[in-house]
């Protein structure tokens, strides 16, 4: 009988992945060591010339105080300027409804209530500026734009039964507030008086927007503060 010849068993040469993952790992190691290398001849040139470390931080220092006074300095100017805000009738007038919403909430920012904020829009549901002023009311305005003015059209009753209707149970008003650059119509008027409501009318605009008083000194029953402050 003839012998079989043993089979030689073949070896296994690395498939392609394991080959894939030895060289990320050799590239990822080499990567490092590099890093670490880089970072410790830094740290040593650092420690040899430590007089730029200090440069470097005094500049930063600078750099930041600098940062902080323009800051302030804005901030200043920002008070000064609201402080001044003036408007006239014609400027007014001259608005896009959208900008005369934006004025009237500039207006009670200067009057104190920084945290004024335009909020019209589609569904604003009869807010179009909302405030607290340093008394701690709440106030919500709705805006009517007219621009002719004075010759535009009126603003009537069916306009304050809308913010009659939102301004205390949507929107939490202490004081709801309709502005216009126009006119008001009588019945407007009875039904504001009726319904605890105010009206800024043409004429108190004039003197709100041109003058330095805020809104609350013009109107009248106007509620009482909610907290004491320096200003009662």
């Amino acid at each position: 009988m003839t012998r079989r010849r043993p089979v030689r068993r073949r070896s296994r040469r690395p498939g392609r992945r394991q080959q894939q993952r030895d060289v990320q790992l050799l590239a990822f190691a080499v990567v490092t060591a590099a890093g670490i290398g880089l970072v410790v001849m830094v740290v040593n040139w650092l420690l040899a010339h430590w007089w730029v470390l200090v440069v470097v931080l005094v500049l930063a220092g600078l750099a930041g105080a600098g940062w902080l006074y323009s800051r302030r300095q804005s901030a200043r100017w920002e008070a000064v300027r609201a402080q001044g805000l003036r408007y006239g009738l014609p400027q007014l007038d001259a608005l896009h409804h959208t900008r005369f919403e934006d004025a009237i909430r500039d207006l009670m920012q200067r009057d104190g209530c920084r945290d004024a904020r335009r909020v019209g829009g589609r569904g604003d549901l009869g807010a179009d500026v909302k405030a607290t002023d340093p008394y701690g009311r709440r106030w919500v305005i709705q805006c009517k734009h007219r621009r002719n003015g004075a010759q535009g059209s009126p603003v009537g009753t069916p306009d304050l039964q809308v913010l009659n209707g939102t301004a205390r149970q949507v929107h939490g008003a202490d004081v709801a507030v309709i502005v216009t650059n126009g006119r008001v119509t009588g019945p407007a008027v009875t039904f504001a008086k009726q319904q605890r409501l105010h009206v800024v009318d043409r004429q108190t605009l004039a003197v709100w927007a041109s003058g330095s008083r805020p809104l609350w000194e013009l109107l009248r029953a106007v509620p009482p503060p909610r907290r004491p402050t320096s200003l009662s």
